[in-house]
């Protein structure tokens, strides 16, 4: 029971959403904007791989920060900068580059639980050399998507993380990347929001393998969730369906505790759980889209980031079934005890970790 908690605290996580920033070039200058969540900054929390503010060092800073008003943290950071911005890095052939803060907007959030936008704007002058220019930031201010303005829809944006930098990028004209290049990317972005970050999806999955280990019921279940969370994915992403994370994310909690529940009462696919698992699918896309439109794709790229996500996240979804059956299914799957005494109480564990998450998000 230990164990179940300590998965449940995790798994109550918030993905921590990556920054975007835009740059700007001239021969000699550099301007970004950014947008973050500048709170993590100013308390100094490494956010590298953290999915949850409140798990890490500096948690109570942050809650502080968090509660500040407007006005009062936009000065918090200002007073911070000279410390901060040397983790910002501006490299032009080896140069680094130290960038001056502008403006800072820090954009309204009455709700404390939710993380606020800052957008703030930092200007530099370039070193003579000519160089193109490289932009990033350390690992532990988390996960940025730089974007080079100016060059329409082929201009480059790149998701980078633990500490990467972008590929270097002109300051005449921009920096493009092709089609498939974004679409290669986003297959391991949407495979990430699966494995690991996708517990509720992960459970969800489960839930699904847990029912039967027949390949027909099993492939069934599978290929009924894909196409209907393809649907809504598709939809929600290119604005035709708007996505409430306040009722979907509860309802997709629900649907796991649905799933779980039916596999402890029946083995056999019933004629109504291919349509429930059809319409728990849709809200499965929805729930996926809000997080792809984090990512800030340019039109022009869209397509080609939302195939490669979807397929992600399908290769994450058949890695999931594929480790469980690896886990149990070869060793048990074919002893006569193998519902009683790993189905059942594996179904029971994902319901109760699917109320808690139904009961939590509508209440907390």
């Amino acid at each position: 029971m230990a164990a179940l908690f300590t998965f449940l605290s995790a798994a109550d996580a918030h993905e921590v959403k990556p920054a975007i920033a835009d740059v700007a070039l001239s021969q000699d200058r550099i301007e970004l904007q950014i947008t973050l969540n500048a709170e993590t900054m100013v308390a100094g929390i490494d956010i590298e791989g953290l999915e949850d503010t409140n798990d890490a060092p500096g948690a109570e800073r942050y809650d502080a920060l968090r509660a500040l008003p407007d006005a009062e943290f936009a000065e918090s950071l200002k007073a911070a900068w000279p410390d901060l911005r040397k983790g910002v890095i501006v490299d032009a052939n080896g140069e680094k580059v130290l960038l001056d803060l502008g403006s800072v907007e820090v954009q309204p959030q009455s709700d404390l639980e939710l993380p606020r936008d800052t957008v703030v704007q930092l200007s530099a002058a370039l070193p003579d050399n000519g160089a193109d220019v490289r932009v990033g930031w350390l690992a532990a201010y988390g996960p940025i998507i730089v974007r080079q303005t100016g060059g329409g829809d082929d201009a480059y944006a790149g998701f980078l993380d633990g500490g990467a930098l972008s590929e270097p990028l002109p300051r005449v004209g921009t920096s493009t990347e092709s089609s498939f290049s974004v679409f290669v990317r986003y297959i391991g972005v949407g495979f990430d929001h699966i494995i690991p970050k996708g517990l509720d999806h992960i459970l969800f999955v489960l839930g699904l393998f847990f029912l039967s280990l027949r390949m027909r019921p099993l492939l069934t279940q599978v290929t009924v969730f894909t196409v209907a969370h393809t649907i809504t994915l598709a939809l929600a992403s290119l604005g035709y369906l708007k996505v409430n994370p306040a009722i979907v994310e509860p309802l997709i909690a629900a649907s796991i505790v649905y799933v779980a529940v039916e596999n402890i009462f029946t083995n056999k696919i019933t004629w109504w759980r291919p349509i429930i698992i059809f319409a728990f699918g849709l809200l499965h896309g929805m729930g996926f889209a809000s997080v792809l439109g984090e990512f800030g794709l340019a039109p022009g790229r869209f397509l080609a980031g939302l195939i490669g996500f979807n397929i992600g996240v399908e290769v994450g979804q058949l890695a999931v079934i594929g480790l469980a059956f690896l886990a149990v299914g070869v060793w048990f799957g074919a002893k006569p005890w193998y519902r009683a005494r790993i189905s059942i109480p594996a179904s029971v564990v994902i319901a109760l970790i699917g109320l808690y998450w139904a009961v939590e998000r509508v209440f907390l």
